[in-house]
């Protein structure tokens, strides 16, 4: 009798202090705050129009007093983490191989150079204006890429120091932005230059940043237009996992230097391709056999886009205006240069090939 009365209860109790029930109770409060905040940047974009993840940002910025609360802070920093690396690894589920064969190798072959040529472009301008590598590469991705989704995407396999998070919220911030005004200005320059349908969606997928900006775009100029800018739009994102493991590969023994607690020999290693990546190119694989329905694939593209907002909007608690007015100029002047060359370089083949 008395051995039984020792003996620990195992019960419903018990149950809820399981190590791993004891993880999502701790993630639940912070995550349901970004998930409320990314509700409202939705409710706001589609009532308002405008960019979604700007909105996502700024109103977390609005709660960066709960960064630091023990409640909330776990799930803030899962939203930011884990659920940004699953949001873009479901954006392969936008993806066909069919689609990428179907623009002919001109037009991969313009949007290839004017991808590396930016890349390029923003590690060489970016060193000149003093700025490290990892930031100088962090902003040629934003605007070679697809924006806000490679921004984020890029910066979980670079360096990480007490000014990473900081910079990458100033490049979100100011990629959108110049997505934005160039979603407006550029259909308005197709048409000054009377650019054929093609041609002005190869200008305006090749040069815009984000998706939902080259859909805007694109169709304000027609339905043609619309549909060739968004698949070389699409093009442009399907270049991300070669990008990644590229930076990944190139940055791994600064990242591991920069690591709080690098890897004892024994120990397991970082993976040189993150696991969101093997999701992403697995989703196009399927995608591109046709194993993935269409209804799927549509519902995949949501919550890629859903998790991507959540994942902003956890970013945005953890930053403050005072944080990133301190980035400075210098980002800012990186990301126009690059999108200016972007544009260059494309509007100019386009005007070659016309």
């Amino acid at each position: 009798m008395r051995a039984d009365s020792t003996r620990p209860a195992i019960g419903l109790a018990g149950w809820f202090e399981h190590a791993r029930v004891r993880a999502l109770r701790a993630v639940l409060p912070g995550s349901a705050l970004c998930a409320v905040i990314a509700l409202a940047a939705t409710f706001v974009a589609s009532l308002h129009g405008g960019p979604q993840f700007l909105y996502a940002l700024f109103f977390g910025i609005a709660f960066h007093y709960l960064s630091h609360d023990p409640a909330t802070r776990p799930g803030v920093e899962f939203c930011a983490r884990t659920v940004l690396r699953v949001g873009v690894g479901l954006l392969g589920a936008r993806i066909t191989a069919a689609q990428i064969a179907s623009l002919g190798w001109t037009t991969a072959a313009i949007v290839i150079v004017a991808v590396v040529t930016t890349l390029l472009c923003g590690a060489w301008l970016g060193r000149r204006l003093g700025l490290t590598g990892p930031q100088s590469v962090l902003s040629g991705g934003a605007v070679a890429i697809c924006g806000a989704s490679a921004a984020l995407a890029i910066s979980a396999v670079l360096p990480r120091d007490k000014d990473s998070g900081r910079f990458t919220l100033m490049v979100v911030v100011s990629v959108t932005v110049l997505s934005t005004v160039a979603m407006v200005a550029y259909p308005l320059l197709a048409r000054v230059l009377e650019l054929p349908p093609q041609l002005a969606g190869l200008f305006l997928g090749g040069t815009i940043h984000d998706v939902a900006q080259v859909v805007g775009a694109g169709y304000t100029l027609g339905q043609e237009t619309g549909d060739y800018a968004t698949v070389v739009k699409l093009f442009r994102v399907s270049m991300l996992a070669v990008v990644v493991v590229v930076i990944a590969a190139l940055f791994k023994a600064e990242r591991a230097r920069a690591s709080d607690s690098p890897p004892a020999d024994g120990k397991p290693r970082q993976a040189l391709v993150p696991w969101f990546l093997w999701l992403f190119v697995a989703l196009v694989i399927a995608n591109s056999l046709g194993v993935v329905p269409a209804r799927v694939q549509h519902d995949l593209g949501e919550a890629s886009r859903a998790c991507l907002v959540l994942a902003i909007a956890g970013l945005g608690v953890k930053t403050s205006f005072a944080q990133l007015a301190r980035a400075g100029w210098k980002p800012l002047l990186l990301l126009l240069a690059e999108t200016l060359w972007m544009a260059a370089l494309v509007l100019a083949a386009v005007l070659i090939v016309r």
